[in-house]
């Protein structure tokens, strides 16, 4: 069992980035391309000085993008924070088999190695806030983001296991705070979620938070989802605090979002420790960021 980076089903290289820009968007075939990133869906290229390509890179990922290209723009105008709306929408080919996207590029540094100042904390609240809207019964569904907590459970919990053999067990309070989340009641509101909202997936510049990518995981469910990234962006207990009142989170989405960022956390270090070390640090420092929480609980 694979439990690192999911393997790219195709090899996605400059070489056919430019030659579907030829033939479908041949007034931006000859911009400079040059590689940015491969995540575990999306081959992401520079195009330009002001644009990027961005292509699934396993069969998994095709829909998501899909969901994006349809979703995000109608989200997006109302949203406080920039966010990578697509331009013009590639099509497949004989040489690709899915869709894919020119989308405006972002300046900024990803928020793990660069995290926001804590004073952006209302603002990243007011985010959440406008985003968490309820969504139709026409939104996308996604089996792996916003579902009750308790769906998750059996693969924490096999991610627990896996990490205390690798001499990385999760501390006592965090287990109980693992405990606490699956006993909370559940969400009785389906809202629109970014759906993958931890640190890489925003961007800051000066500690300002300057926009948020990758909406490939857009869907409708439980706002603990995303609220749990405020475990992943703030290292100031008082921001993360301060968030969460401003947006004036229950009792009870507090104790899921704790659990969300206890699943992204496990996530992230588990397969992190196995091919991708960024990853893997942004889980330590989610789990230090929930056991320093539970420790000011009982003082």
């Amino acid at each position: 069992m694979n439990i690192g980076t999911p393997p790219a089903e195709l090899d996605i290289n400059e070489e056919l980035v430019r030659k579907l820009l030829r033939e479908q968007q041949p007034d931006m075939a000859d911009m400079p391309i040059s590689p940015v990133d491969a995540g575990w869906d999306n081959a992401v290229f520079r195009l330009g000085e002001h644009d990027a390509v961005r292509l699934p890179r396993r069969h998994i990922a095709a829909m998501l993008v899909e969901n994006e290209q349809r979703w995000l723009p109608q989200l997006a105008e109302r949203l406080p924070l920039p966010t990578p709306v697509p331009k013009r929408i590639g099509k497949p080919s004989a040489d690709y088999p899915w869709r894919w996207s020119i989308v405006p590029w972002l300046d900024g540094c990803t928020a793990d190695a660069a995290p926001p100042a804590g004073g952006q904390a209302i603002q990243f609240s007011e985010f959440l806030r406008t985003l968490h809207q309820p969504a139709p019964s026409s939104a996308p569904r996604n089996k792996f983001r916003g579902v009750p907590l308790q769906r998750k459970a059996k693969a924490v919990e096999e991610r627990i296991t896996r990490l205390r053999a690798k001499g990385r067990a999760l501390d006592a309070e965090v287990l109980g705070i693992w405990q606490e989340a699956l006993e909370a009641p559940t969400a009785t509101e389906t809202c629109w979620l970014h759906g993958d909202l931890h640190a890489r997936n925003v961007l800051t510049c000066d500690g300002n938070i300057a926009g948020v990518i990758d909406w490939g995981d857009i869907t409708s469910g439980d706002v603990a989802t995303d609220l749990a990234s405020v475990w992943s962006l703030f290292d100031d207990p008082q921001a993360r605090a301060e968030c969460l009142l401003h947006y004036k989170a229950t009792p009870a989405e507090v104790a899921r979002d704790k659990g969300w960022a206890v699943f992204f956390a496990t996530v992230l270090l588990d397969t992190g420790l196995a091919d991708y070390p960024a990853h893997a640090a942004m889980g330590e420092a989610i789990l230090r960021r929930i056991a320093d929480d539970a420790g000011k609980r009982r003082q």
